[in-house]
């Protein structure tokens, strides 16, 4: 796929740069540095998304669900990543996944997450997944795309649309030995109820 035009760079990612693959190995190699709460700092970058959003548009729902396979699956009902098209009218994601967020990595005093620590955005989530699906629902079209350690392994795959709009971050963290998994369903759902404008549910799956 071609480039997207230089002037997308003004955005809070660099459109120019779909995977900065120097970022992700960054990430990668010192988790604790980057996401030190563990699996719920994990799960709280994604929902502060749906929480941007709800800010936005004054209210959002958010549904989080901890699963028996160890994953965690993010939804919400906004309007869906931002897409944008390049000059041959082909559809270009927004790359905030495989990307540094601007905000929270060039700007001094990034904002906290409601555990205390520093927001860092997705690139943080999918380079410590051990693969992470984001399903992508959009008014002018739904898509899905997987990504493994950070690195999308497949193109955006259209899916047929349900005819609602949103977003849904299916990840599951890598399994590295320094690095906090352990997750308490009750005191994530305090975490959340921080942001005052998004309603968030958290469904515990796991055995026991």
């Amino acid at each position: 796929m071609d480039r997207p035009p230089p002037h997308w760079r003004t955005t809070t990612h660099d459109w120019a740069n779909t995977v900065d693959a120097e970022h992700l190995s960054t990430i990668r190699g010192d988790p604790a540095a980057f996401a030190p709460g563990g699996l719920r700092q994990l799960v709280l970058e994604v929902v502060a998304y749906a929480a941007d959003e709800a800010e936005s548009r004054g209210a959002g729902r958010c549904t989080v669900t901890l699963l028996s396979d160890g994953s965690v699956c993010v939804a919400d009902d906004g309007r869906g990543t931002d897409t944008r098209f390049d000059a041959e009218g082909r559809a270009v994601k927004k790359p905030v996944m495989a990307t540094k967020d601007l905000r929270f990595f060039d700007q001094p005093g990034a904002q906290s997450l409601p555990d205390g620590h520093p927001r860092r955005g997705m690139s943080v989530v999918a380079a410590l997944s051990e693969w992470l699906v984001h399903t992508n629902r959009r008014e002018d079209g739904a898509w899905s795309q997987r990504y493994e350690h950070g690195v999308p392994t497949t193109g955006l795959c259209p899916i047929e649309s349900d005819g609602t709009t949103g977003t849904t971050v299916h990840f599951r963290p890598a399994q590295l030995p320094e690095f906090e998994t352990e997750l308490d369903a009750h005191s994530l759902a305090r975490f959340v109820s921080s942001w005052p404008r998004l309603g968030v549910e958290v469904h515990d799956r796991r055995p026991g």
